[in-house]
């Protein structure tokens, strides 16, 4: 509200009555409220200017576009009139009726939308059986990725296991030599072999054609025996296998694997007479124990 200040005057005695003035102070908040009414008017004003020149020219442009649309009509409808005319000139001359004309126009139209319509269901049916062509080569190209990998694994399990056959090969020519190193050639030789303990031995004197012999796990016999030239056949039975070693000769290590657990036998011949030869079978220290007769 405004503020009211009374100012009061005075004058000479004798004279009229003080006068007293009223003077009003509008405060400051009104004066602010006032700027920012005045503001936001100016604000209103600008907006709607714009809006009417926004509408102004929007208007222009329907305007324009009706214009336009105005002179498409009339051109279409100048061209169907051509086109029409050109028609019935086109039918006179061929001595088509107008009727006949438009079947005819409307049966080509038909053929046309068949044809188009033909067209892209073979082109469908293409694309489909193109598709199931690619599916079908990455099928095959899938399996032949699986093959290729089963067959790396197969050939690294081969490998491994030619690698182990080749050990054991060597193991067992190893085992061979080291065999045919102590090979005795005589009793006073294999007693030498007996006391090292790393084998145990048996001996034996085969007759020429007689039953076989038990010796340790295995069987010995003697089919032939040649005396002039130091030669012999001998036949072993192991883990129910016949094997034949023909024409060996006197001192040689006849090796050979028996056993559940396969060992490594030697057999060797150190004499030789008429009708039957003699020798010993050497076999690990743990081999089972010979059968009974």
């Amino acid at each position: 509200m405004a503020q009211v200040v009374k100012q009061v005057t005075t004058e000479p005695k004798g004279e009229r009555a003080p006068e007293i003035i009223e003077i009003h102070k509008v405060p400051a908040w009104m004066g602010a409220l006032a700027t920012i009414a005045f503001l936001l008017a100016l604000v209103t004003v600008a907006w709607v200017y714009m809006l009417q020149s926004h509408i102004a020219a929007t208007e222009t442009k329907l305007a324009q576009a009706n214009s336009e649309n105005a002179q498409l009509k009339d051109s279409l409808e100048d061209t169907n009139l051509r086109l029409k005319a050109q028609g019935r000139a086109l039918g006179d001359k061929v001595g088509l009726t107008q009727k006949q004309l438009e079947d005819k126009s409307a049966k080509l139209v038909a053929e046309d939308k068949a044809a188009i319509a033909l067209a892209a269901k073979q082109q469908q049916q293409r694309q489909a059986y193109t598709e199931q062509q690619v599916a079908a080569v990455q099928t095959d190209v899938q399996g032949v990725k699986t093959d290729v990998s089963a067959m790396k694994t197969d050939v690294a399990s081969t490998q491994a296991e030619q690698m182990a056959i080749k050990k054991s090969v060597a193991k067992v020519a190893s085992g061979q030599d080291e065999l045919g190193e102590k090979i005795a050639t005589n009793s006073h030789e294999l007693n030498v072999l007996k006391h090292k303990g790393e084998r145990t031995f048996y001996q034996f004197a085969i007759e020429r054609g007689a039953a076989p012999i038990n010796l340790g796990t295995i069987k010995l016999s003697a089919s032939k025996v040649d005396v002039k030239n130091n030669k012999f056949t001998l036949i072993i039975s192991s883990d129910d296998k016949r094997i034949e070693k023909r024409d060996q000769s006197l001192n040689q290590a006849i090796t050979f694997y028996s056993g559940k657990d396969p060992q490594l036998f030697e057999v060797v011949v150190n004499g030789i007479s008429k009708k039957m030869i003699a020798g010993y079978l050497s076999v690990p220290n743990d081999a089972p124990k010979p059968m009974l007769p």
